[in-house]
């Protein structure tokens, strides 16, 4: 159902069915679709009140229809990640696509978020089939392990799955030390088992400074 036209363009062939895409990311479509947007970024009232509360900007669409429909959103590099039951933790900014039988909500992230400016929850999507996430250039899957833990620095975060475990700790960012820097620097350190996201560009936001 899903697959890339170009690194920078999804291609989404339907028979009916459905996908829930970002809001204005369709840039072509052939054959009968019908859009229907929708309202909060995850399920239900939960998803609603949360996005809500933390000014979180993330608009889906709903997609059906018969033909193949195609996304981009600011020339960003796509990524397929397929799901067998487990769950994605994605930046929602950097959420362009899912299966329309995927399901979508948000979780609580405690102060990276807070770090980040970009509110204290973080998408979550889980079930069968395929997710389409963005990235400022290639995203690296970097893998995390009981004996090797990681620390990202958040603005080039962009999603995790696994049976990981996420902390919040004072570091140094490269804008510190280049002189960038607006406040004090913090990092994000996975530990457990599972695959980190990351980008080869921090997000254009006040990321790991607060």
């Amino acid at each position: 159902m899903f697959r890339l036209q170009s690194s920078k363009v999804l291609a989404v062939d339907m028979t009916g069915d459905a996908v829930k895409a970002k809001n204005g990311s369709m840039v072509a479509y052939d054959g009968q679709m019908a859009f229907k947007k929708l309202t909060g970024g995850g399920e239900g009232l939960r998803g609603m009140v949360t996005r809500r509360l933390t000014g979180e900007q993330m608009t889906l669409m709903e997609v059906k229809g018969h033909g193949t429909c195609f996304f981009a959103d600011r020339a960003s590099e796509i990524n397929l990640v397929p799901l067998n039951g487990e769950k994605l933790y994605v930046e929602s900014s950097n959420l362009l696509a899912t299966d329309g039988g995927l399901r979508t909500g948000t979780t609580f992230t405690g102060l990276r978020g807070a770090s980040q400016g970009n509110g204290l929850f973080t998408t979550t999507i889980e079930g069968h089939g395929q997710a389409a996430i963005m990235s400022d250039g290639p995203a690296v899957l970097l893998r995390v392990s009981p004996q090797y833990p990681l620390t990202v620095d958040p603005g080039a975060y962009v999603a995790h799955q696994g049976d990981l475990r996420q902390s919040f700790q004072s570091g140094v960012s490269f804008r510190t030390l280049i002189g960038e820097g607006g406040g004090e620097a913090f990092q994000i350190r996975f530990e457990g088992d599972g695959v980190v996201y990351v980008q080869p560009s921090e997000r254009n936001t006040i990321a790991g400074d607060v």
